[in-house]
């Protein structure tokens, strides 16, 4: 039967690979055999299936996750889990066993399993676009380019959707991050699609759905803004206008992703909230090589956070609070007034340090609500959550009554009450829920607080949401014999008194445990047998067992009330037979009644913890709310602690193009220099109509970049929200965010690395607006100094003219100053006398040593100080001399040809052999 059902499996899910729970294990058969265990490094065996042997391998249920994380999130394999479902027999028989997929598990669909990031969201993304057939094989060109985007995040439900276009689409997978991306099946076939492509060369993990009819069924009468909290909105009708509301490819997204869960969650698949459509019109546009080049999420080495801009300003203390924080650095917001009411936040907490300590470890000891909601309405989760459910919304409420008080306080200190200080946290609190009667309920029904389950038999590790006895996807082991049950040894989490029907069964066990107890005495004091105990087990049923004793086993071996069954070292069992025997019921019925109400317990317990579930799903959108406040609240005591520590200062954000800095700094250099006790050194810009592009030359290493990037990141945590480092700033709003820094060669895309920086100023140049930031480095290298000139002349030229944005542009070209006019009044000339110049200098001494002015002045500085780097870097002294004299000899001369041609210079380096090797400074 066993081979029946995983060969009709195998037949269903033929992309996924199939692991079957047989006992404590879960095992793989057939080809998938050898597969799995070259995937897992786990021994490969065989077994006797229908008179042949076929490949099989398993391993134990204590390695699934482990196993899972290798399939899924390493090998990105799709994993489908069969699991095994008892059916009890009366009297505690020996179970029988139905098995069938209850989930696929793919990259993009994970719930709550240990490996998955409780700091990072888990986005499953789908993209449609109904001109399947459009830029492929000659088609036309000229067809629509919109294309629908919706997004989840499984284990939160966290639900978005928008409209974007090709050209955007590699930003809007950048600022998203998904882990897997849904695509329509007839897609497939289309490989030159300008989708296809793009998700190709982004490396992003892709998977095909053919598309059903929509389903407005899928969706929920309650919309939770995720982006900014607000009230459930209820009515018949709501639900068709805010479907009717979406364009169709929005609509035709929503399905595919819907689709795709239903096929893969299949009985875990929820009720989904309506989704939150995006607005791009109301957060910064930051494309996806601003997100990597500035190391806004992820830092340098790919797969980690470490020197991210994330990471050093991250202070939030639960990881729904990081995860937000995330999303908020990647989309800035472009309302003032959003704005305005998260600094207001940040402020208020700024100013009260002895009530930010107080919240901080409020919210430390909170649970992650949102991932424990979504367990539940996917029909998992145990009494531990329930408990932690329990506790959090305490918090939530003790946080509440900690800012009443403080409000108390300070109206008794000061007299009355600074409204405005209080306003952005007053219409936080006010949108937060009273769930204090739900965690109410939850302690009437609970022992204690759970926090995992505590036995194997432990009723919270053997609930589903199909009224089946499993641990969420993994039935429970089972307990080892039948003695926890008939001894009713069981670790109840519910109270009898939370139902009759618990009150009764509780009764009617305690009553048959005292005569257990009765009995098990009265054979102990008849037949003078102290060891003896009551027992049972699957294999030999309810028995007597003897231990040790030798008399004690001659006893009961010579009575003709017991029958030996067993025999093991010291130790016996025996069968009691009670006939002719006037002591109470005969232990086999006495345990099979025992047995029998512990099922009928575990089953009433069962129902009430499922019945306290859907109260908690029921109320679902007001915990969801309350967790989205508090995460809101953790960001913004975050930004606060770390305004505290490094020294930040409100900015003004307003509308217009100004842009003024006061000592600005990079928070994250800043930070790196301070932990080996160096200073950062600050600089200030005022960027303006009347001077919308700087110009910065200087040399190398002496903080060009740093500076361009100081700037970006300082817009960015200034429309997050945050403060930001310096000692002023009045920032005009950005709407898009661009950079032209750093770039490395696309080997598999066949583009050179100048390819891919003209790739990137080609983007910058089409898409900038008015409202726009831009920074560039070094915009031309890598060709001709000519050729790189006039690149770069071109450049400013078109963002001064056309795009008319504020930009930094940094460059060893200085003869750029030349061609665009500069003048001893520090501004170019023409069409570029809103160009303003600035750099950067070194200091010498006369010994000949160095070092490296990061402040900014005004002016043109002509030497890059290329050769100061070289010997830096350890270059063998003899090349720096070389380079030395070559430097020199075409300083001599505007054509560099004929400094080639020099004898002097061509035989430099052959002179230079025989000098020996000086490591001193370059003078």
């Amino acid at each position: 039967m066993l081979g029946g059902v995983i060969l009709e499996n195998l037949a269903k899910f033929p992309h996924c690979l199939l692991l079957t729970r047989v006992g404590q294990f879960y095992e793989s058969y057939f080809d998938q055999a050898a597969e799995i265990a070259r995937l897992l490094n786990i021994k490969l065996t065989s077994r006797i299936y229908n008179k042949g042997r076929i490949p099989m391998c398993g391993f134990p249920l204590s390695h699934l996750d482990k196993n899972l994380k290798i399939l899924v999130q390493q090998n990105k394999r799709f994993v489908a889990m069969c699991e095994e479902f008892p059916r009890y027999g009366p009297g505690g028989s020996k179970p029988e066993f139905d098995r069938r997929v209850v989930r696929v598990i793919t990259p993009g669909t994970l719930i709550d399993e240990p490996f998955l990031n409780q700091y990072e969201n888990n986005y499953l993304l789908a993209i449609d676009s109904l001109d399947t057939q459009s830029s492929h094989d000659g088609a036309d060109t000229d067809a629509p380019k919109v294309v629908g985007l919706a997004w989840i995040d499984v284990s939160t439900g966290e639900f978005f959707v928008k409209s974007s276009s090709y050209d955007s689409l590699r930003d809007e997978l950048a600022r998203i991050g998904p882990k897997e991306i849904v695509l329509d099946k007839r897609m497939e076939s289309f490989s030159s699609h300008p989708i296809r492509i793009a998700l190709a060369e982004e490396g992003n993990f892709v998977s095909y759905i053919a598309l059903n009819g929509y389903i407005p069924g899928h969706l929920s009468l309650c919309k939770v803004d995720t982006d900014n909290v607000t009230a459930s909105v209820e009515g018949e009708d709501f639900l068709t206008s805010a479907i009717s509301a979406l364009c169709s490819h929005e609509t035709s997204a929503i399905n595919l992703l819907t689709t795709f869960l239903n096929a893969n969650l299949l009985e875990h698949m929820p009720t989904l909230s309506l989704p939150n459509r995006e607005n791009t019109g109301g957060r910064m546009q930051i494309d996806s090589h601003t997100i990597r080049a500035l190391e806004i999420r992820g830092g340098a080495a790919e797969g980690t956070t470490k020197g991210s801009l994330l990471s050093v300003v991250k202070r939030t203390v639960t990881s729904s609070g990081t995860r937000l924080l995330a999303r908020w650095l990647c989309s800035p917001s472009t309302s003032i007034k959003e704005i305005n009411a998260r600094q207001s936040l940040v402020a208020f907490l700024y100013a009260r340090p002895h009530l930010r300590d107080d919240i901080l470890q409020a919210l430390g000891d909170m649970e992650d609500a949102s991932r424990i909601v979504q367990k539940f309405i996917l029909g998992r989760g145990d009494a531990g959550d329930l408990s932690a459910i329990h506790s959090t919304i305490l918090i939530w409420a003790s946080i509440k009554k900690r800012f009443e008080l403080e409000k108390r306080m300070e109206s008794k200190e000061r007299g009355a009450i600074a409204e405005n200080e209080w306003a952005s946290l007053d219409v936080l609190m006010s949108r937060m829920s009273d769930l204090r009667v739900l965690a109410n309920r939850i302690s009437m029904a609970l022992y204690h607080r759970v926090t995992v389950a505590e036995d194997e038999t432990s009723i919270s590790g053997i609930v589903s949401g199909d009224g089946t006895v499993n641990d969420d996807d993994h039935p429970a082991p089972q307990p080892k014999s039948k003695q926890s049950f008939a001894y009713g040894h069981v670790n109840w989490t519910i109270k009898p008194e939370f139902s009759e029907q618990l009150t009764s069964l509780h009764a009617t066990r305690d009553n048959l445990l005292f005569e257990r107890e009765k009995l098990e005495r009265e054979l102990q004091k008849v037949h003078d047998v102290p060891s003896l105990t009551l027992r049972a087990s699957p294999a030999q049923g309810m028995h007597v067992h003897i231990q040790k004793s030798k008399r004690d086993q001659g006893k009961l071996a010579a009575s003709a009330h017991f029958v030996k069954i067993a025999e093991s070292g010291s130790t016996s069992s025996f069968f009691y037979q009670a006939s002719g025997f006037s002591l109470s019921l005969p232990w086999s019925q006495l345990g099979g009644q025992i047995v029998d109400t512990t099922n009928m317990m575990v089953m009433a317990e069962r129902e009430a913890f499922e019945l306290l579930r859907s109260e908690v799903n029921v109320l679902s959108s007001d915990l969801r709310r309350n967790a989205r406040i508090m995460d809101e609240l953790d960001v913004a005591l975050g930004f606060a602690i770390l305004a505290t520590e490094m020294s930040f200062t409100q900015p003004v954000l307003q509308d217009g193009n100004t842009y003024e800095v006061v000592n600005g700094r990079h928070p994250t250099v800043e930070l790196g220099l301070l932990t080996v006790g160096r200073v950062f050194t600050p600089n200030s810009i005022t960027l303006a109509p009347s001077c919308r592009l700087q110009i910065i030359t200087g040399p190398n290493m002496a903080g060009k970049s740093t500076f361009l990037r100081q700037i970006a990141l300082i817009t960015i945590l200034a429309q997050t929200g945050s403060f930001v480092p310096a000692d002023n700033a009045v920032i005009g709003i950005v709407d898009k965010l661009f950079s032209r820094v750093g770039a490395k060669d696309d080997l598999f895309r066949d583009r050179s690395t100048f390819m891919v920086e003209m790739l990137e100023t080609a983007e910058i140049l089409k898409r900038a607006t008015p409202n726009s930031l831009v920074i560039m480095d070094e915009v031309g290298r890598g060709t001709t100094v000519k050729d790189g000139l006039a690149i770069a002349f071109a450049t400013v030229h078109h963002l001064v003219s056309v795009n008319r944005c504020r930009a930094l542009f940094a460059t060893h070209f200085h003869e750029l100053s030349d061609l665009l006019g500069y003048s001893s009044n520090g501004k170019g000339q023409g069409v570029f006398e809103d160009v303003g110049f600035f750099c950067t200098d070194v200091d010498e001494t006369e010994d000949g040593h160095f070092a490296y002015s990061h402040r900014m002045r005004p002016g043109v500085n002509r030497d890059s100080h290329g050769l100061k780097v070289a010997q830096l870097a350890g270059m063998p002294h003899s090349a720096v001399i070389v380079a030395k004299e070559a430097l020199s000899w075409l300083n001599k001369t505007d054509n560099p040809e004929e400094a080639v041609k020099s004898a002097q210079l061509t035989t430099l380096g052959q002179n230079l052999t025989t000098s020996q090797p000086n490591n001193g400074p370059l003078a």
